[in-house]
């Protein structure tokens, strides 16, 4: 499906044609019709698959068309139902760098939109920008890219108001709860009227997840969109050791020269403080990224990595979401992702742009039954390197402990294939767009399976229809 074929404001597909941006994803494809009729949304899919402008595009064509709705002009509240001295819409982020990346979202996507305002609204700010952000609050901003902490406390100091919110938006809902912001996103959502519409955006459904939906959510419908593999040109492989070892593979792994543009994963910050001071110790140019370090600190660190100053990378998996870092060369993860998910995440931050890619994953003994999970969601067998002379050789890798009855277990949204994400691009504003619309075009779906449920559904199937893609789709 093509976005002039939805039913978005001028001033939007304007900015989508500046930005080359012509086929729907399949998230945005589904996701967006529904939005726009006021519906409810919890929406399944990874990073990639373009979930940021599945919600932003609907949200600011609704907000645009309210300049041009009966008595929007003459009162302080024109505009109806998103009056202009209000919060219309709260975004909700589990990081700070991923509301950085909603925020640039919106400046592109709100390039023509000079009547809608917005601010991002994270901590690790100074005392003005604190400032800049209760002025903006109290005067009414039509959208808060906000992460929970920073959001609960201008709650608690009586800066914000919610009760005229239309739109209440969690991205990586999964990532939130993971973080322990389950009890920040209640609060949050009891400040919001009854008639907020609310939007769900998870890169998985655990039962948490699941949950929340059913708590915070009225009616709402389901888009789910398959988890895809690795890219091809990933050449994965994996140290089954023990954990004193892995250190030692690491240094044997740099010795050969493959030093350049890595990122280490751990799942835990102590971790990461620990294998960053080991690194450092052996002389190794590195960095580290985790939840403890200010905002200030985060930004200098991933510009010094951006701009290859600093040789490796080690991070929680704040970085393997939604961070658009496009030349690494290589992805070790110290532990094993105990989701095929978040395996899918780390890994793909290396092999983009077309360029190849290593990923090489440590698989402790406690971790063996994880990292079988993950082959069969591959549906292959990782390779199993040798261990560098002078190891003595790792545990055997077999599913010790692992019952018959656990293998078996497999979520319906790990079964099928995900569809393409990529939009084309456009060759003139509305002239182009009404042009088209006679032009024998086919519609791009996606390959993905909705779960049972109470919730109204919509399917990914694909189409049968035959679809040819522009490769410019960032990650949105």
């Amino acid at each position: 499906m093509y976005f002039e074929d939805l039913d978005l404001s001028d001033n939007i597909l304007d900015a989508l044609y500046d930005m080359r941006f012509e086929e729907c994803t399949p998230i945005q494809e589904q996701c967006i019709p529904q939005i726009l009729e006021g519906r409810d949304i919890m929406g399944i899919a990874q990073t990639g698959t373009g979930k940021t402008a599945a919600y932003l595009l609907p949200v600011l064509s609704l907000l645009d068309d309210r300049c041009y709705a009966p008595g929007s002009f003459g009162d302080e509240n024109r505009g109806g139902d998103f009056p202009y001295d209000a919060i219309n819409c709260v975004i909700m982020s589990p990081t700070r760098e991923l509301a950085q990346q909603i925020d640039q979202a919106m400046q592109g996507f709100g390039y023509y939109l000079e009547d809608i305002s917005s601010v991002p609204v994270y901590g690790g700010n100074d005392g003005g920008r604190y400032d800049q952000e209760v002025k903006a609050m109290r005067s009414g901003a039509d959208v808060l890219i906000a992460t929970p902490g920073r959001l609960i406390s201008h709650l608690q100091m009586g800066n914000l108001d919610l009760s005229r919110c239309s739109f209440f938006i969690l991205d990586e809902a999964d990532r939130m709860l993971d973080m322990g912001f389950s009890e920040d996103i209640m609060k949050i959502a009891k400040e919001l009227p009854e008639t907020c519409q609310k939007i769900m955006f998870s890169a998985t459904m655990p039962p948490k997840i699941d949950q929340l939906a059913h708590t915070i959510l009225h009616d709402p419908v389901e888009v789910k969109i398959a988890v895809s593999k690795p890219a091809e040109k990933i050449k994965q492989s994996a140290y089954v050791c023990y954990e004193a070892q892995k250190i030692r593979i690491i240094e044997n792994i740099f010795r050969q020269g493959d030093l350049e543009r890595v990122i280490i994963f751990s799942g835990k910050k102590t971790k990461v403080k620990d294998i960053s001071s080991r690194l450092k110790s052996m002389r190794i140019n590195c960095g580290a990224m985790h939840s403890d370090l200010t905002q200030d600190e985060r930004d200098e660190i991933m510009y010094l990595f951006k701009a290859g100053k600093i040789d490796v990378l080690v991070a929680t998996d704040i970085v393997s979401r939604g961070i658009d870092i496009d030349d690494i060369y290589m992805v070790i993860n110290y532990d094993v992702p105990h989701d095929a998910e978040d395996y899918v995440h780390r890994i793909g931050r290396t092999a983009r742009a077309q360029r190849d890619g290593r990923a090489i994953t440590l698989v402790s003994q406690e971790d063996i039954r994880y990292f079988m999970q993950i082959e069969r969601f591959l549906e292959k067998e990782v390779e199993k390197n040798a261990m560098p002379e002078g190891l003595e050789p790792g545990p055997e890798y077999k599913a010790t402990g692992f019952g018959r009855k656990e293998r078996g277990r497999r979520s319906s949204h790990r079964r099928g294939k995900a569809g393409k994400a990529h939009n084309g691009s456009r060759s003139t504003k509305e002239s182009g767009r009404n042009a088209k619309k006679n032009g024998g075009r086919t519609n791009t779906k996606g390959a993905g399976k909705s779960s049972s449920g109470t919730s109204k559904k919509v399917s990914s199937k694909p189409s049968g229809k035959k679809a040819s893609h522009v490769r410019k789709t960032p990650e949105q």
